[in-house]
């Protein structure tokens, strides 16, 4: 059994990754009522933090069905970070994570992200005051490096491990990959089964379905998986891989019309959290991909992803389910990365 601070997980757990403009409340909501383990909230700056910016405030936001669930800061001033713990401190998580991983340009070239992995010394000293400052326990999130030419992670592991964090979720892409190419979990199995590393080490990149999950944990033995793009317009990736890991056995993709009602119910819970424009807005990613595979369905797409109230979706949801509700989608093959 995997413990981090006072939450407990079951063999081979499956977590979700933060994900700016996406792992809001409502698609927790989503990802929570299909199986997954832990949850974390969007990145969150921590000079908007300490300015009481309404965004970064809200984003705050947890509830107890989703429990646990860690809150996840990012910054590249120590004293910002403290100040960010403390107001942290008064959202009562079960974990707060520090963004070590973050490749986006206007992030990582201030020093923040990924762009930490440049500056240990700094990266200790925030992690020190974060973990001292912190009610709940620290955990972290990084990548193998800066690029191929710095792959020092394990680096950043012992270093990490040594301030105090209680997990490691790990990356296998560098910063200048962005979010191109495989994922390498070369890395990643090696600092696992480093006798120097005691604390958890979670593995993060390419898990797109069961088998590939499988193959993540048997071949490099880490204590548990991270799944972000993946759950992107499917939240119901997590019921899919924890039904493989269980019985080897692949589940069914679901129809039509069961898509249909998880949008619906995505659509409800994003429009109860925001105001109807930004859910709409924020919704049309996860439209994108509900509906996929879905033959002739181009021009339908395009009207969903153009409404511009609830209404107009509601109307377009009770068309899909009239007009393709007997469809049979169509899954491409995929490619494993094990």
């Amino acid at each position: 059994m995997l413990r981090i601070g006072n939450a407990e997980f079951e063999d081979k757990p499956v977590f979700l990754a933060p994900m700016e403009d996406i792992t809001d409340p409502s698609f927790r909501y989503m990802c929570k009522k299909f199986g997954a383990d832990l949850m974390f909230t969007e990145f969150i700056s921590s000079d908007g933090l300490i300015r009481d910016a309404k965004k970064s405030i809200q984003k705050l936001d947890i509830f107890d069905y989703e429990r646990p669930v860690g809150i996840q800061i990012y910054g590249h001033i120590p004293e910002a970070m403290q100040q960010a713990a403390e107001v942290v401190n008064s959202a009562c998580p079960d974990l707060l994570d520090i963004n070590y991983g973050c490749p986006v340009k206007k992030i990582a070239t201030r020093g923040a992200g990924s762009g930490m992995m440049k500056d240990l010394p700094l990266m200790r000293d925030i992690t020190e005051r974060v973990v001292k400052t912190s009610k709940f326990p620290v955990t972290a999130k990084t990548r193998l490096g800066w690029d191929s030419e710095n792959l020092n992670v394990q680096d950043v592991a012992l270093l990490l491990q040594d301030c105090g964090i209680q997990a490691l979720t790990i990356h296998g892409r560098t910063r200048a990959q962005m979010y191109k190419g495989e994922a390498d979990w070369t890395l990643i199995g090696k600092i696992k089964n480093d006798p120097q590393i005691k604390i958890p080490i979670i593995g993060n990149g390419d898990i797109t379905n069961g088998k590939v999950a499988a193959g993540c944990f048997e071949k490099f033995g880490v204590d548990a998986i991270m799944i972000g793009r993946a759950a992107i317009g499917k939240p119901w990736i997590f019921k899919e891989v924890k039904h493989f890991l269980k019985t080897g056995e692949e589940l069914p993709q679901p129809g039509v019309l069961e898509r249909i009602e998880f949008a619906r119910e995505h659509l409800q819970k994003s429009i109860e959290y925001k105001e109807d424009k930004r859910g709409i807005y924020e919704m049309r990613r996860h439209f994108n991909l509900y509906f996929k595979g879905i033959p002739n369905f181009k021009e339908t797409r395009l009207k969903l992803l153009t409404a511009q109230t609830v209404e107009e979706i509601k109307i377009l949801l009770d068309y899909i389910e009239d007009k393709f509700g007997n469809s049979y989608i169509e899954i491409p093959d995929t490619e494993y990365i094990i």
